[in-house]
């Protein structure tokens, strides 16, 4: 097990796409998979009953499905004297009753010898997600595809993997204690505003090339500004959970909840201003924020909002762009922001959205813009498609330029 890698969290990961027996067990009284080659690599052969932790996961609900529960490991034959037929036992839960035939089954053996069984609704996002995390491409055979000692697979956690983990419901450590004191110093041991606090990250990193790729520039960025919040966020919490609550359940469920609303707010607002600071650097113009039509702010239009609302100006030069760490149905939202530019961009840190979502986006005339390391999560047709910020950029330029 080494930090930072996938195999701090998983030993053993087995995927494969449902049945319609194992999706609707009432029609053959069927509550188990049939334990294959690989599933008996994973479990061994003595009979074992393992905690389980059930989530069934899709783009409609904006929280998993999730109950605890069991699933038992055992041979069906075990006192032939030949023959052994392993198969693996799972009960009624609210997240099997949500399961259909085609959707991706995931189970993975954690360090402790528990295990996380993830249902994924076929087609989704999430689904992508989960296949891009753990490495998984052709699920066409009818068995499981197993992979084990994913440590050596070197599958390194990175921005995007830690936040699909986080969707399953895996709290990602990632902390730098190096930093702590110096930031305890500087905000006076609280949290400082978003601005702030991206500004501190950004001078930290003293070995990026500013005149290099805005793909690479962006996740140095967010990466370490991920990690000195997490560090930040770390010990304010820990203090403020060492002087209780006096069982009063309210205001614990209040801290927990101001608590997931900074995380939210504060990935939002750290991509733009990690994104203006892009367009500082890279000589771009632009406007942030500003106000359109129907007092709609767009994250950023160039080269201005003043070019904007001049009737003089070319609308075959004027860009918008929304920015959302996560898209889900949001994206949507970037639609009516300025009704000068009909072709949208958008740029995202989503990895794995659907192929039915981008279909639409593609409809609608919005550019999905993503930084060249999430490419890979997506299929082959969406990356024709998708561009990357560097190519955003050399378009902003070019319009700028042609407007001179």
């Amino acid at each position: 097990m080494k930090r930072g890698y996938l195999s701090e969290y998983f030993t053993h990961v087995a995927t494969k796409r449902l049945s319609a027996v194992e999706a609707h067990p009432h029609r053959s009284n069927q509550h188990e998979f049939n334990g294959d080659k690989g599933l008996k690599g994973m479990f061994g052969t003595d009979r074992k009953t393992y905690g389980t932790t059930f989530i069934y996961l899709s783009d409609d609900d904006p929280e998993p499905i999730t109950e605890r529960s069991t699933l038992t490991w055992y041979d069906a034959r075990e006192n032939h004297p030949i023959r052994t037929e392993f198969r693996l036992y799972f009960p009624t839960t609210n997240v099997s009753s949500n399961a259909n035939e085609g959707d991706l089954l995931v189970i993975g053996r954690r360090p402790d010898n528990s295990i996380l069984l993830i249902i994924a609704e076929a087609e989704s996002t999430i689904e992508n997600q989960i296949l891009w995390l753990f490495g998984f491409s052709d699920l066409t055979h009818p068995g499981f595809s197993v992979k084990g000692e994913l440590e050596s697979d070197q599958v390194r956690l990175e921005f995007a993997s830690r936040y699909i983990l986080e969707q399953i419901g895996i709290e990602v450590q990632t902390t730098d204690e190096n930093y702590l004191e110096q930031m305890l110093e500087k905000f006076d041991g609280s949290f400082p505003t978003t601005r702030i606090f991206s500004e501190y990250a950004r001078s930290t990193i003293s070995d990026i090339d500013l005149t290099g790729s805005a793909d690479e520039i962006i996740m140095a960025w967010l990466e370490r500004e991920e990690v000195l919040f997490r560090t930040l966020e770390r010990h304010i919490i820990g203090d403020r959970l060492r002087q209780g609550f006096d069982d009063d359940v309210d205001s614990f469920v209040s801290y927990s909840l101001s608590v997931q609303n900074r995380r939210k707010s504060r990935a939002g607002g750290s991509l733009e201003n990690h994104l203006e600071q892009i367009f500082k650097i890279k000589n771009i113009s632009y406007s942030r924020t500003a106000i359109t039509e129907n007092r709609n702010k767009p994250d950023f239009i160039f080269p201005d909002i003043a070019s904007y609302h001049n009737p003089a100006f070319p609308e075959e030069l004027l860009s918008m762009l929304g920015a959302k760490s996560t898209c889900k149905d949001r994206w949507r939202q970037i639609l009516p922001e300025a009704n000068r530019i009909n072709n949208k961009h958008l740029f995202t840190l989503e990895p794995g959205i659907s192929e039915n979502q981008t279909n639409e986006m593609i409809s609608k005339n919005v550019q999905l813009v993503l930084p060249s390391s999430i490419h890979s999560s997506y299929s082959a047709s969406q990356q024709d498609w998708i561009i990357n910020l560097d190519t955003f950029i050399h378009l902003l330029y070019n319009r700028q330029t042609s407007n001179s």
